[in-house]
């Protein structure tokens, strides 16, 4: 069973940051034989997803040019994060400020956690047939990513900060109402935040079949 489409999900990819620890553009690095930020757009243009916001922020021009390319003119939008160095918050608050007002669920996915569309897809349709508040990808007992939030929340979320550690603060605030989607694959918990992360992820999940 597919997502309704009475729903209306929109998802914001994070992938405004400078990628310090990784020490070149985490958009860049080949994944499946093709930039991470593509393959990206392309997963989630293969999904149920009605909108895909993508924050961009260092080397915007450059990657917009990229999402022009893949998705012009259709679900995916641009927006810009002039102050993407003051971290991750700033960006899903750009992204947050994007998002239409029909949306009915919300997904926050960073572009250093590559998922495959048959997972993110699995994480909607159970999101939305279980109309859960939170719903959480996990893999043998340990909580993954992208979390995906009902709009009831996005007040909340337009609200986080670093210094409250983000949208945990919100996850926190209601976990007896967070729902986890269980998955075998390890991919959900997957990070891409070192050049050790990336060798590992790239020999696991990140080759071209």
């Amino acid at each position: 069973m597919t997502t309704a489409p009475a729903e209306r999900i929109s998802v914001i990819l994070l992938a405004a940051g400078e990628s310090l620890r990784m020490a070149q553009p985490k958009q860049s690095l080949l994944w499946q034989g093709v930039p991470l930020l593509r393959y990206h757009l392309e997963q989630l243009l293969a999904t149920t997803a009605q909108e895909i916001v993508v924050v961009l922020g260092y080397k915007a021009g450059e990657f917009a040019a990229m999402l022009k390319q893949i998705s012009p003119g259709g679900r995916a939008k641009l927006a810009l994060n002039p102050n993407f160095r003051y971290g991750k918050t700033t960006s899903i608050k750009i992204g947050l400020e994007n998002v239409a007002e029909e949306a009915t669920a919300v997904v926050i996915l960073a572009v250093d956690q590559p998922r495959p569309a048959a997972v993110l897809q699995r994480l909607f349709d159970t999101h939305v047939q279980g109309k859960n508040l939170i719903s959480i990808p996990a893999c043998q007992g340990k909580h993954g990513h992208p979390p995906m939030f009902d709009a009831s929340l996005v007040q909340e979320l337009s609200q986080i900060s670093e210094e409250k550690q983000g949208v945990r603060e919100v996850i926190e605030r209601h976990r007896d109402s967070l729902r986890t989607v269980d998955f075998d694959s390890p991919v959900v918990l997957t990070n891409l935040n070192t050049p050790e992360d990336y060798q590992q992820a790239l020999k696991q999940f990140g080759q071209k079949a």
